[in-house]
């Protein structure tokens, strides 16, 4: 099952894609909840789905204004240096641990919304990464276990504003510009999507290749991502782990390759989908 969050006539809501459009959620909110963060807290994507096979109607996706998957998740965990490509490029060493740090929910865009490049720099780079979305509350989860939290997976660009992400070791700053982590198109169920280290993921600036990976050559897969984060913090449903990006970063090619106004952006990963969006300048 596909499922994307969306405005329509005026009110924030989600719903199930379907090869003919989006069944709205809205008529079965007071049973399933409003929004999907609010699904997966109820744990009610199986009724989403019952209802959903029985709606008539669907709404094109040119009548509707794509939001972020999750738009308000109460966490937002990144992961920095998490394929062995991109540690290669940056000339660091493989890291023991996972390197962890943290993106605002205000901060995400959403599948064709814009990618803004701010005033304050030039430097506007591009990351495509999986994105592992929790349908459970998790704490202390063994990796063998982690996947029976796992709501399911979508696309993200984690786009990274790089002298700011550079100002001192901590990366936050460089990683919360207004409308730079998109997040989209939909979220695809864990059992849909299957074992998340067979998928491959692509992106495409301006339509050329910019990075191409296998999930499996992630240091630390989905499972024992989970693993570290809920040992230190309890993860909620709808709260999202970005799990890193590959090699082939604008940061590190000679010269480097910033984004910029008017550039389309592609983070594809296979039987998930593609997320799509059109770089703006800050007014």
């Amino acid at each position: 099952m596909k499922l994307t969050s969306f405005r329509h006539a005026g009110r924030a809501t989600y719903g199930v894609v379907t090869d003919d459009g989006i069944v709205d959620a809205a008529p079965f909110a007071a049973e399933c909840g409003a929004t999907l963060k609010e699904a997966l807290e109820r744990d009610s994507l199986e009724a989403v789905a019952r209802h959903a096979a029985r709606a008539g109607r669907t709404l094109a996706w040119r009548d509707v204004e794509p939001l972020p998957v999750i738009p308000d998740p109460s966490k937002i965990l990144c992961v920095g240096i998490n394929y062995l490509s991109h540690v290669k490029e940056t000339g660091r060493e493989v890291p023991d641990k996972p390197m962890l740090f943290t993106r605002f929910a205000q901060s995400q865009t959403a599948h064709e919304g814009p990618i803004t490049r701010p005033r304050a720099s030039e430097r506007l780079d591009f990351e495509g990464e999986l994105a592992v979305v929790i349908g459970k509350p998790a704490r202390h989860v063994r990796a063998a276990d982690a996947f029976g939290v796992v709501a399911g997976y979508a696309c993200y660009n984690d786009g990274s504003v790089r002298d700011w992400q550079r100002h001192t070791s901590q990366f936050t700053p460089g990683k919360n510009f207004p409308q730079t982590g998109a997040f989209g198109p939909w979220l695809v169920t864990a059992d849909e999507a299957g074992d998340p280290s067979k998928l491959a993921l692509t992106t495409r600036l301006n339509g050329e290749i910019v990075q191409q990976a296998t999930i499996d050559d992630l240091i630390f897969p989905v499972p024992q991502l989970i693993e570290y984060c809920s040992t230190f913090c309890e993860l909620s449903p709808g709260d999202v782990i970005i799990t890193g990006t590959t090699g082939g970063v604008g940061a590190f090619r000679s010269p480097p390759l910033w984004m910029r106004a008017g550039d389309v952006v592609e983070v594809e990963i296979s039987r998930i989908g593609i997320l799509r969006n059109m770089v703006v300048d800050e007014v």
